[in-house]
């Protein structure tokens, strides 16, 4: 029974509380005027108010407000208190130029919020039952979707200034009208919901009635997926984030992804991860983008071709260079204008891209694990010492080599993405001898080891590349 139905469903996941004000959309036909008459009768039991809310969108002219009437005399029966509203959506439409369904909705919510803002209310509660249920999350399986865009309809969820809540999710719509019958509420029908214009009304007319044949409870079945795939995967995203941060750098420019990291992650981590890195990069999640993009980005972390890239929805591209990967819109480079830095004794120096010196006058007790260093005796180097970009036909001499090797040949050596190389730190001193190029290699002028009379310069980078 729908009574007891929703009654447990509204205790067990604590719907509603002592002293909620509740805002109830109506729109006239039974989802909505059930639940209506459904918390206005039962207010008493939980301690609650209810206030029912009319949107006429003026799709249908005298037809849908003849609605908003409707829905205001069945309030003013029953002495619920009724804001309405007729907003012209069709012109909003034109000016905004957005689908129909998306504008409506858009202004539905924001109709509704200003109500809930008015009115100091707590909770919106909204008319979706067992059978949207069903159809929600057959869709999301149909298009597509990967991770917690997979579960349904949640029975609750944050709305500002309250929440949004939906008591009917445990019940049909067949349960729904039998309750109107009863209590000869005498809804109103909206034509276009029985076209098969949207996608919606299709799985409604074609797929439903089939899976209630083979179980009548089916709706309970897709519930319980739905609560928990929202449990399991707020568990191994919390998981994956964890993983994630020590992979993953963001910058204003671009996205990037240390890959052999990542890989080292479990599998249904590195789905997640993904997944996550664009539902952070996306305003507006686009609706085209599904689990086959997803692939797509793993199949390139994966290839065995250092270089290539793959254009996702809404101009995001995804490019491989060398050991990372990086997620960009428009062209992929740093950001960075030319710099030249003087590294001061004991103060720590940091790039525009997040990376640190910090020069030493004696001999510090610098773990291992915290950055790079290099060992300068004093007389070998004019000071002060410099970080500064690199410049056209900068040669370094090689620790261990003999002769010198041009900067820009080592970049190629060590794969370093060409958009980096412009703002790569380059050490040297006041005679622009070249010291030290950070994460690439060490020059002659580090002695290996602390001496009596040596400066320690540390370093520690943060970009997503190996090297010493």
């Amino acid at each position: 029974m729908l009574g007891n139905a929703t009654k447990d469903f509204i205790q067990r996941h604590q719907l509603i509380e002592v002293g909620d004000r509740i805002v109830t959309a109506v729109s006239g036909g039974p989802d909505s005027l059930a639940l209506l008459h459904f918390l206005h009768v039962n207010r008493k039991e939980w301690g609650a108010e209810v206030i029912a809310a009319h949107l006429d969108h003026m799709f249908r002219g005298e037809e849908s407000y003849q609605e908003l009437l409707f829905v205001k005399h069945f309030c003013a029966e029953r002495q619920i208190p009724f804001y309405g509203e007729s907003i012209n959506v069709s012109k909003i439409i034109e000016d905004k130029k957005g689908s129909l369904q998306e504008v409506a909705r858009s202004v539905r919510y924001d109709f509704l919020k200003e109500i809930m803002h008015a009115v100091s209310a707590d909770k919106l509660a909204l008319g979706h039952h067992g059978d949207d249920q069903i159809e929600t999350i057959l869709m999301k399986l149909t298009r597509g979707s990967a991770g917690k865009a997979r579960a349904g309809i949640p029975y609750r969820r944050e709305f500002p200034p309250g929440q949004i809540i939906r008591p009917f999710l445990p019940v049909t719509k067949a349960e729904i009208e039998a309750y109107c019958r009863k209590h000869h509420l005498s809804p109103r029908s909206d034509p276009s919901n029985d076209k098969d214009l949207y996608t919606r009304n299709r799985f409604r007319r074609t797929i439903i009635p089939f899976l209630k044949e083979e179980n009548p409870l089916v709706h309970h079945q897709f519930q319980q997926f739905s609560e928990e795939i929202t449990e399991d995967e707020e568990f191994l995203e919390e998981l994956t984030r964890e993983k994630l941060n020590k992979v993953w750098n963001n910058t204003e420019v671009f996205t990037a992804l240390k890959i052999e990291g990542f890989l080292a992650m479990a599998e249904p981590l590195q789905r997640r991860g993904i997944n996550l890195i664009l539902n952070y990069l996306y305003k507006q999640r686009p609706s085209s983008l599904s689990t086959i993009h997803i692939y797509g980005v793993l199949g390139i972390l994966k290839g065995k071709s250092p270089n290539a890239s793959l254009d996702l929805p809404g101009g995001l591209r995804v490019t491989r260079a060398y050991h990372t990967c990086y997620f960009h819109f428009g062209k992929l480079e740093s950001g960075q204008a030319p710099f030249c830095y003087e590294l001061k004794v004991n103060e720590t120096l940091t790039l525009p891209s997040g990376s640190q010196f910090v020069l030493h006058d004696s001999l510090p007790d610098i773990d291992d694990c915290n950055g790079d260093r290099v060992y300068i005796d004093r007389e070998d180097v004019a000071l002060p010492l410099f970080i500064r970009t690199r410049k056209t036909g900068d040669r370094l001499k090689i620790k261990g080599l003999d002769g010198t090797k041009k900067i820009k040949s080592l970049f190629i050596d060590e794969k370093v993405p060409r958009h980096l190389r412009e703002e790569w730190p380059v050490v040297v001193d006041s005679e622009d001898k070249i010291l030290w190029v950070p994460g690439i290699k060490k020059s002659i002028y580090d002695s290996g080891e602390a001496r009596e009379n040596s400066l320690v310069l540390q370093f520690k980078s943060n970009h997503l590349l190996g090297g010493s």
